[in-house]
């Protein structure tokens, strides 16, 4: 997707929060507007269609969702940096499961919406490719056995966190714990 104007992400964040407040279905081009205080024609004008403003609103939760652990990716150790990365997107506190909604809403129509499917799936191969890469360096650097295949931990991990995330929706668990049992399952990945 092109860049978003100034209005476009203002309207598209706009209907992140009717997402986040009333579900996938409450998304429509006059809930926007009454969300966003601007007219029914200014949301027709930044979106041709709603394939188009849903669009948008993807790009927005991909933008503003997730926060990528402070300094290098992978240090200091891959192991702790994983598990960094794993709380700043699973839903332990109301951001994290606004994010969490607004994404499941998108994953349940990626099934039958081929653009919202690719774009979740490009998004994913991007996670993990980091990870594979991030895992091929603390494997050349002894940091994680040398046999240790790099696509495999990067799709169980991608896989991990999606799970967790589900089960934290409807089954919360404080952050403490959540941080342990992330630690445990990421060293179990990271060993032969």
């Amino acid at each position: 997707m092109d860049a978003l104007s100034a209005r476009q992400s203002e309207l598209a964040d706009a209907a992140l929060r009717i997402l986040s407040r009333d579900g996938s279905a409450a998304v429509s081009f006059r809930a926007v507007a009454a969300e966003s205080g601007w007219s029914l024609g200014a949301v027709q004008k930044a979106f041709a269609s709603k394939a188009e403003l849903d669009g948008a609103v993807l790009h927005r939760l991909r933008e503003t969702s997730v926060t990528m652990p402070p300094g290098e990716p992978g240090r200091p150790t891959l192991r702790g940096w994983l598990v960094e990365l794993a709380l700043a997107v699973l839903p332990i506190d109301k951001a994290r499961r606004d994010a969490t909604l607004r994404g499941a809403a998108f994953a349940e129509r990626a099934a039958f919406d081929e653009s919202i499917g690719r774009t979740i799936a490009e998004g994913d191969a991007a996670v993990r490719g980091l990870v594979a890469r991030l895992v091929n360096r603390a494997r050349s650097e002894g940091e994680v056995p040398t046999d240790l295949d790099s696509d495999h931990v990067a799709w169980a991990f991608l896989a991990l966190i999606t799970g967790v995330a589900t089960q934290l929706l409807y089954d919360p668990v404080p952050e403490a714990e959540v941080r342990a049992r992330m630690d445990d399952a990421v060293r179990g990945l990271l060993s032969r």
